[in-house]
């Protein structure tokens, strides 16, 4: 039952009583439905709908915890300073609490209350609490291979931050977008290719299927034809950028896909709605 600390993540807390009102206003996610014990995802995003931000977000009492990437955050904090204007709300940096990640029913009856991952089940739980709070007996990259393996997207490791959409960044399939609720910065493209269909990108996994292993950067190929860029890698098994409609034309063609050197095959997230072209075996 592994416990993880999470050492490139930190925590912007947002409160005072425009709080919620505020962030319902800004990200993309409904913060109005947050229920206690849950981190949903959530992003900020630029007013051309694309992610420049991702984060988890929970409450605790009258403050909302963003969970960030810690090198971004100092970033993600002038942001929403720069949209208070005069929203009665306080936004801070709390670099005293620690980050980590339970999965295996690890980390369920411990003293500093983990909250639900609400993207997936199988991603367990955060942890919020100060240093030594708590003991960890399984490595970031154990987490991050974890999460590769469930077909989970990180900003920042899996696609660029100013350059993807929510839908790309399969915000829409793991909770990160509320399609229901009022307006925030960007709202009017994301709503646009939801109601439209226009997502033909995507974040899909990927393995490699004979010697050798994907590699973070590499071009992803059939023949001639560029069909995206790996992102996160742990042992064979990666996560990348993908041009659904290029691969649909690979598979038809029986043309075998190519990260770099390695042969891969790609698959559907299980969690995914999305339609998506007949997975290939290779080899």
């Amino acid at each position: 039952m592994p416990i993880a600390l999470l050492p490139d993540r930190t925590v912007v807390t947002v409160s005072g009583e425009d709080a919620t009102s505020f962030l319902q206003g800004v990200v993309t996610c409904n913060v109005e439905t947050l229920e206690a014990g849950e981190a949903r995802l959530g992003a900020l995003l630029t007013p051309q709908g694309k992610v420049l931000f991702d984060f988890l977000i929970s409450r605790i009492d009258d403050v909302y915890r963003l969970d960030a990437e810690a090198a971004r955050a100092p970033d993600l904090l002038k942001r929403l300073t720069l949209y208070r204007l005069r929203a009665k709300v306080t936004l801070a940096l709390d670099p005293t609490v620690a980050v980590a990640a339970a999965w295996d029913g690890a980390g369920t009856a411990m003293e500093a209350a983990p909250v639900r991952d609400a993207r997936l089940p199988a991603l367990g739980h955060r942890i919020y609490a100060v240093q030594g709070a708590f003991s960890a007996d399984a490595t970031e990259a154990d987490y991050h291979a974890h999460r590769i393996a469930l077909g989970i997207p990180e900003g920042g490791r899996d696609f660029a931050y100013g350059d993807a959409f929510p839908h790309e960044a399969l915000m829409d399939q793991l909770g990160g977008v509320d399609f229901k609720k009022g307006c925030y910065v960007g709202q009017e493209v994301v709503s646009r290719m939801q109601h439209r269909g226009t997502a033909r990108t995507r974040i899909v996994p990927i393995v490699a299927v004979s010697d050798g292993a994907p590699e973070t950067g590499v071009e992803i190929t059939a023949g001639q034809r560029v069909l995206g860029t790996v992102g996160s890698v742990a042992g064979p098994r990666g996560l990348a950028v993908l041009r659904l409609d290029r691969l649909a034309d690979a598979l038809a063609t029986g043309e075998p896909l190519r990260a770099g050197s390695a042969l891969i095959g790609v698959e559907k997230p299980g969690f995914a709605t999305f339609a998506f072209p007949q997975p290939m075996q290779a080899g």
